[in-house]
């Protein structure tokens, strides 16, 4: 008993078993379907490219393991989350496309600039986001979700108003690249893969990390220690504005187009969860970054399985919101006092008997 105990309070616990149980599932609706009992795992080559149900899990999870990256370390730096990713991913959109085909025009198959000057020009679009709700949060004091709510409503709207309300496409090989494959592997896992590498390496080899969990944690009396929280805030909120923008990239690439209304949509709900399913808690203080990943991975597995199951995309979020309320449930203190509480009688009333 102690030894499950020590098992499920590790931090990593809740993300795995997630996992485990989405994929379990899985395994259970192959089998009533007459399927291979672990045709959930199977990885084959088709069409020159690597095929599959985890495969599909990997490469279209991609945008929310990025977009859960800054999602991370803005909930543990300020207690509070940015709502605004899924529309600063659109307005990347609008922005990089309308760069590379040129105002006006809405369907290319020739740059009018050269595409590193829009994908530069969208990921600095996307980074002045972070940093605008960034100082909101930290130089304001405004609450994160209202001060991100601004550009929540404002960057999708920004971005169909660039692109004039329509789709703009841009029909480029080159530009397809990201959203495509890289020999047999889908390209955006190797972006997803970079993205977290890096920021696993930077959180690991430079102070980064403690510095925004001693803010998390007390701003005030990392204020005291001689931490700057306010910089340190602003920080994590521009890292999201980029993660944000990385993720409107691949996303972009992947249609070759801007497609502002749709780009995004519902992403922020996504990363949100990610976050809470990663064992972090909502609250601010200490997070983990693996956690969050796997998170995410899990996030779109059980998008994948719904699909699976019949469920439409429109019934979807009902879903993904039963299980924000279970862990929001789990992670609350008066619900863990009552398992300890109920822990204790049973321990009690062994030990009686």
């Amino acid at each position: 008993m102690s030894s499950l105990k020590k098992l499920t309070q590790k931090r990593l616990f809740l993300p795995i078993f997630s996992m485990i149980l989405v994929m379990l599932i899985n395994v259970i609706y192959d089998i009533a379907c007459g399927n291979m009992p672990l045709q959930f795992f199977v990885i084959t080559i088709k069409n020159g490219v690597l095929y599959g149900r985890l495969i599909d899990v990997l490469n279209r999870g991609s945008e929310i393991a990025i977009l859960a990256i800054g999602m991370t370390l803005v909930v543990s730096s300020s207690a509070g989350t940015d709502i605004s990713v899924g529309s600063v991913m659109s307005l990347y959109a609008g922005v990089c496309c309308m760069i590379l085909a040129g105002y006006g025009n809405v369907n290319v198959s020739n740059y009018a600039h050269p595409l590193l000057v829009g994908i530069l020009g969208g990921l600095a679009v996307t980074t002045i986001c972070g940093l605008f709700n960034g100082l909101l949060v930290a130089y304001l004091n405004i609450q994160p979700m209202v001060a991100t709510l601004i550009l929540w409503s404002a960057g999708r709207a920004i971005g169909l108003l660039l692109c004039n309300s329509q789709i703009v496409y841009v029909r480029v090989p080159s530009f397809q690249k990201l959203g495509a494959y890289t020999g047999i592997i889908p390209t955006p896992i190797i972006v997803a893969a970079i993205c977290i590498a890096i920021a696993a390496c930077v959180l690991k080899f430079t102070a980064l990390g403690t510095y925004i969990q001693s803010v998390g944690i007390n701003k005030k009396a990392s204020r005291i220690a001689g931490f700057n929280s306010s910089k340190i805030i602003l920080l994590t909120y521009i890292i999201c504005g980029l993660c944000a923008g990385l993720a409107g990239m691949v996303a972009t690439s992947r249609i070759y187009s801007a497609d502002t209304n749709n780009i995004g949509l519902n992403m922020e709900m996504d990363a949100i969860l990610s976050v809470a399913l990663g064992g972090n808690s909502l609250g601010g203080g200490k997070f983990n970054l693996a956690g969050s990943i796997i998170g995410a991975y899990t996030i779109q597995a059980i998008t994948t399985t719904l699909y699976a199951l019949g469920v439409s995309s429109a019934q979807a979020p009902v879903f993904k919101a039963i299980v924000v309320i279970l862990i929001v449930v789990i992670q609350a203190e008066p619900f863990k006092a009552y398992m300890k509480k109920l822990t204790a009688k049973r321990t009690q009333a062994k030990e009686a008997a």
